[in-house]
């Protein structure tokens, strides 16, 4: 089994593989971010600074995504926090003209390399929740977060998952559920990925899975 977790930026994907890596004997893969020395220089001036970062990105999660193989041999299942698939999307919002088809290249040449997950769970939630989540967890890079990208990126990964078809994909509305301190919430969501693991149609259609009725609080 090959999980993988994603969703905007603060929807809570790191903190939901952590607590899945447990319940399902898995090992765990999470995206190493902080060390993109460019990160901070693009959240101040994007048009700048965006094939640097995007590029440092590409080669970052692939050379992540080639120990998948082997990860997966030894522990048996593997949850991640992101997928490489999510690259190419943020590339297309940021990286323009010449240099995005440089990117372009280089990405499908590198893609064709890279196992894909089996299940996708892809977490969402409003743009103004995600706002409040950003600035809980207080990193100094995102503190200037601008509200508007955030939407586009919301829109982009609605856009994204809706005409994926690269494996199977679970929506959830994260928005209500707080998995960090609530269990019921964490075994929701386990029984909803444990269901679309067992299905045999691996092109099965998206499905929204919008939580307990009485779900509530911010996952980090």
């Amino acid at each position: 089994m090959y999980l993988a977790i994603e969703g905007v930026i603060g929807v809570g994907k790191t903190s939901l593989a952590r607590l899945l890596q447990p319940m399902f004997g898995a090992g765990v893969l999470l995206e190493v971010f902080e060390e993109n020395p460019f990160l901070s220089d693009f959240y101040g001036d994007r048009a700048r600074y965006a094939l640097q970062t995007q590029l440092f990105f590409l080669l970052s999660r692939y050379r992540q995504q080639r120990e998948v193989p082997d990860l997966l041999t030894r522990h048996g299942g593997l949850i991640a926090d992101y997928t490489f698939a999510k690259d190419a999307l943020f590339a297309r919002l940021n990286v323009r003209g010449d240099e995005l088809e440089l990117y372009r290249r280089m990405h499908d040449a590198l893609a064709e390399k890279v196992r894909r997950p089996d299940l996708t769970v892809y977490l969402k939630a409003p743009t103004a929740l995600l706002m409040t989540r950003i600035a809980q967890r207080g990193r100094s890079y995102e503190k200037n977060m601008d509200p508007a990208y955030i939407q586009s990126l919301v829109e982009a990964y609605d856009d994204f998952f809706a005409t994926y078809t690269d494996g199977r994909v679970l929506i959830v509305d994260a928005a209500p559920l707080d998995y960090v301190v609530n269990a019921d919430h964490l075994y929701w969501v386990i029984e909803r990925i444990q269901a679309a693991l067992g299905e045999a149609d691996m092109q099965s259609p998206l499905r929204m899975s919008t939580g307990p009725a009485n779900a509530g609080g911010s996952p980090a």
